[in-house]
């Protein structure tokens, strides 16, 4: 990071996001040395997800640039991705930026911005395979790099990315200090965290739980992947 200015991180927010996206980043970037960190939402003021409310969130249209812009996913991922009043200001200042991130289906959301074009990305394993509608290859992987694109997988995936970030723009010896002192030592108690470590009656039982969204949001997706069309 260049010493003589703060390092500008943006959240990209915005109603009904998964929360664990924004915040579990949030806690880990906004400790690296020499940063300045705002949230942002299409509308600004507060912002409601998942029981809570983010308050005095500030226009993204009023930011003028930004070091790294992240956006977190969210069950409405593939509703925002054809809200021109967030996906404009979004690519704008992504363009600008150094480096350009998400977490979980926030990657959706960037490529509907057409960001991610010919791009590696990760994204909620559920999801995933929405990616290709925006030109973006799919990638397995919980954090993924591609140039200056960093995305993560699913909710608790953003951790992880928060620390390769930090190592980016800060360091490995910061980023496992942030680690250390937050006692990020993860040691689930079940191994049923992606699809293909989960019991198949607890991947069964999800599936069934959420097969109901699936064609809902790839047609949402498939709207904002024909915006993105037009506008090439």
């Amino acid at each position: 990071m260049n010493p003589s200015s703060p390092f500008h991180i943006v959240f990209a927010i915005y109603p009904g996001m998964t929360h664990l996206d924004f915040t579990g980043p949030h806690q880990f970037l906004s400790r690296a040395p020499n940063s300045k960190v705002t949230v942002a939402s299409a509308k600004g003021g507060d912002v409601a997800a998942d029981g809570l409310t983010f308050a005095g969130t500030i226009r993204l249209a009023d930011i003028e640039s930004c070091d790294l812009i992240c956006v977190p996913g969210g069950v409405v991922a593939t509703q925002v991705a054809q809200d021109l009043e967030f996906i404009e200001p979004l690519r704008r200042l992504a363009l600008g930026a150094r480096y350009i991130t998400s977490v979980c289906t926030g990657s959706l959301i960037l490529g509907a911005a057409g960001l991610l074009q010919g791009k590696r990305a990760a994204c909620h394993w559920a999801w995933r395979d929405l990616l290709p509608l925006f030109g973006a290859i799919v990638d397995e992987g919980r954090v993924v790099r591609d140039g200056n694109i960093i995305t993560g997988g699913g909710v608790t995936a953003g951790i992880d990315f928060a620390l390769v970030v930090l190592e980016e723009i800060a360091g490995r010896e910061v980023a496992q200090t942030i680690q250390l002192g937050l006692e990020y030592a993860p040691s689930p108690p079940f191994e049923a965290g992606r699809p293909e470590l989960a019991p198949p009656e607890v991947l069964e039982r999800y599936n069934r739980v959420f097969s109901k969204m699936v064609p809902v949001r790839r047609a949402e997706a498939e709207v904002a992947a024909r915006a993105l069309a037009e506008l090439a």
